[in-house]
């Protein structure tokens, strides 16, 4: 049997007023990185900021990360960092800002290096010789507070790149519930699929183990179970801390474990269309689901624990009691046109196909399989 591993985040924080541990921080700079304007206008930014004053910190903002964080803005905050020096990096926000940050992080700490160069899995330079990082997640879905995985996306060549480096998992996260709290419903609904997405991945993986299992099965059913609820009632605190914890959960699992062709698939149409990566995996996962199923009985050993009978249909029904469209043709966030779907359908399954996260998917897929579950997903049809 070939040796395996199973690493754990360093240390995590979680629960109501989580937040104050920036207050018991060493060191002498940090430099906060977010995204656009919620975290100021909810008051998060100047919390975290008297917080690291409280501890001795001074402070400079990199702002302005994009939805889908660009390669021109990692080079952009990674040169406020080695203008600045800070000995802390402090991501606050969605899944985009602590993305963006662990790369900022990456090329400070070696600003010699190229973006092309970390692109192939375990290939960046170790990490912590200028700075340690914290990641505060405003949103229950990506997990990128506990994760070896960043995505970059190139807007030249409409590709996502999934970054991956066990450095990059920062040495603390802070899941306070009291930031998605404040979430609009569509991206509680969206994120907390993403959440469900890597759940259902990191349990079908064929590098899922006995150590990642309980983590993936804990955080479906902490999803099926809240998600509707923080949906709903977006001031629930006990739904908000469930959905943050399932988000941890699931992250510690598809780290371990990886992911499989939705997020391959997901990372690929967002950089064609620019549909958010949530929205992508929520409407992908049934279709992926139904093809996987021809490989793996993995689904049916987690339905068997859960007491569900079909983990597809519990799927469909989040979807529709959130909103969410079952299939991309009748997706309003983006304009998928059907004229743009058919001239980069190749090119996306191609991409696809030769994506990191294809390798751990249950099955041989082939470029005509993805091609095929592109299809299904955009006109809504039937898996073959």
């Amino acid at each position: 049997m070939a040796i395996m591993s199973f690493s754990i985040p360093r240390t995590i924080y979680y629960g109501e007023g989580s937040l104050s541990k920036l207050s018991e921080l060493r060191g002498t700079k940090a430099a906060i990185v977010t995204g656009g304007h919620s975290m100021k206008k909810f008051g998060f930014l100047d919390a975290a900021e008297a917080l690291l004053k409280k501890a001795g910190i001074s402070c400079i903002l990199i702002d302005g990360v994009e939805p889908n964080p660009s390669v021109a803005t990692v080079k952009r905050g990674a040169q406020a960092m080695l203008e600045f020096g800070p000995d802390w990096i402090v991501a606050i926000g969605g899944g985009s800002a602590i993305d963006a940050a662990k790369v900022m992080w990456c090329f400070y700490e070696h600003p010699e290096i190229t973006f092309e160069s970390i692109i192939e899995p375990g290939s960046m330079p170790p990490l912590r010789n200028k700075a340690r990082f914290i990641a505060i997640p405003s949103t229950s879905g990506t997990a990128s507070e506990i994760t070896a995985f960043s995505v970059i996306t190139d807007p030249e060549n409409h590709i996502k790149y999934p970054i991956v480096a066990a450095d990059m998992v920062p040495d603390i996260a802070i899941l306070d519930p009291s930031l998605p709290m404040t979430m609009p419903a569509h991206i509680t609904a969206n994120t907390g699929m993403d959440v469900m997405c890597h759940a259902s991945e990191a349990l079908a993986s064929t590098a899922a183990t006995s150590f990642t299992d309980p983590y993936a099965i804990q955080a479906i059913r902490l999803v099926l179970d809240n998600l509707p609820t923080a949906y709903k009632d977006p001031k629930n605190l006990v739904a908000r801390e469930n959905m943050h914890e399932a988000s941890a959960l699931a992250g510690m699992a598809f780290t371990n474990a990886s992911l499989g062709l939705i997020h391959s698939m997901a990372h690929k149409i967002g950089g064609e269309f620019g549909v958010t990566h949530g929205l992508a995996n929520a409407i992908l996962l049934p279709y992926v689901i139904a093809y996987n199923k021809k490989s793996t009985g993995k689904y049916g050993y987690g339905e068997k624990i859960l007491g569900i009978k079909d983990l597809s249909q519990e799927i469909k029904r989040l979807n529709k009691e959130m909103n969410i469209p079952t299939c991309f043709k009748d997706c309003t966030e983006v304009d998928f046109s059907e004229k743009k779907f058919l001239e980069v359908l190749d090119r996306m399954s191609e991409h696809a196909f030769e994506d990191p996260c294809t390798l751990t998917n249950p099955g041989k897929p082939c470029v005509a399989d993805v091609k095929m579950l592109f299809e299904a997903a955009y006109y809504g049809k039937d898996v073959k």
